[in-house]
């Protein structure tokens, strides 16, 4: 069996929990192990923060759940300003930094990470996670 679910959400703080619960129902529909959901609920909730927190001028995001038997695979698309992906490191940050943990959390949990960014046209953060 698989799901694919595609929404456009406002990007306002309030889109972060319905993309979590409709994560959590298409994994636990599809019997995926306790886990695996716990990691892809915490990457997804990084990713769409990151959308509100620095899209600035993107009025909506849009997110892809692709759900299958053996694997999920993610999509968070925006239309705002753009970053550089070269510039996100992957060690993790300063103890007493208050950001930069959210790449660092999507890396760490999930595989096949992909980040594209194009100035003042958007972002798209792809990342996949494996089932046993």
């Amino acid at each position: 069996m698989r799901m694919t679910v595609r929404l456009d959400l406002p990007r306002e703080t309030g889109s972060v929990p319905a993309v979590r619960r409709l994560l959590r129902c298409a994994l636990s529909v599809l019997r995926v192990d306790r886990a695996s959901g716990e990691d892809l609920e915490i990457a997804v909730t990084e990713a769409c923060a990151n959308v509100i927190r620095h899209a600035t001028g993107a009025e909506t995001f849009e997110v892809t759940l692709d759900v299958g038997d053996d694997r999920c695979a993610i999509d968070v698309l925006d239309s705002g300003p753009g970053f550089d992906p070269e510039s996100v490191t992957a060690a993790p940050p300063g103890a007493g930094s208050e950001h930069g943990r959210g790449l660092f959390l999507i890396k760490a949990l999930s595989e096949n990470v992909r980040m594209h960014s194009v100035p003042r046209e958007g972002s798209l953060i792809h990342f996949e996670k494996s089932f046993a």
